[in-house]
Parts: C-alpha cells; structure tokens; sequence
C-alpha cells in the first residue's frame, strides 16, 4: 500500500480518487505518520473476526433442551 504525502494528496486529489476507485488503495501521511486510508466505497470489506466475544459469557449445559417444556406444551406434545 503506497503512502502519499499529505501535500501531494491536497495537490492531486482527483488523480488520486480516480486511482482509489480503480481498486488502488493507499494511505495519506503527516510528516511521515499515517493519518489515513483511502480506498473505493465498494472495495470488499475484511470479514468479522470470529471469537470476538470469546470468554464474555457462558453457554449452559442444557441449552439445547431449555423450554423443551413448555414449547411442548404450546404444540401440544408431550414432556
């Protein structure tokens, strides 16, 4: 990923969005420190981490099973 100059960004914007709609992203710096990431509005968007929550709550055993009861009960089965 190229990194342009703040200063050339302002200078060359319009090349630079024609660049970032053709699929071509970079970063825009300040004095050497990344401010920003440009690219194109559809440009695939990097997928949910998995696990995010891990260790934040806890499944009981008997999930699968709860309100067995009375969902049979509503359906007119047996439990």
């Amino acid at each position: 990923m190229n990194a342009i100059n703040i200063h050339e960004a302002k200078t060359h914007l319009s090349r630079l969005v024609e660049r970032a709609a053709k699929g071509e992203s970079f970063v825009i710096a300040k004095a050497g420190k990344p401010m920003a990431r440009v690219a194109a509005v559809d440009a695939p968007v990097a997928p949910q981490r998995l696990g995010f929550l891990a260790g934040e709550f806890s499944v009981p055993e008997d999930f699968d099973r709860m309100g067995a009861a009375a969902i049979a009960r509503v359906f007119g089965g047996r439990k």
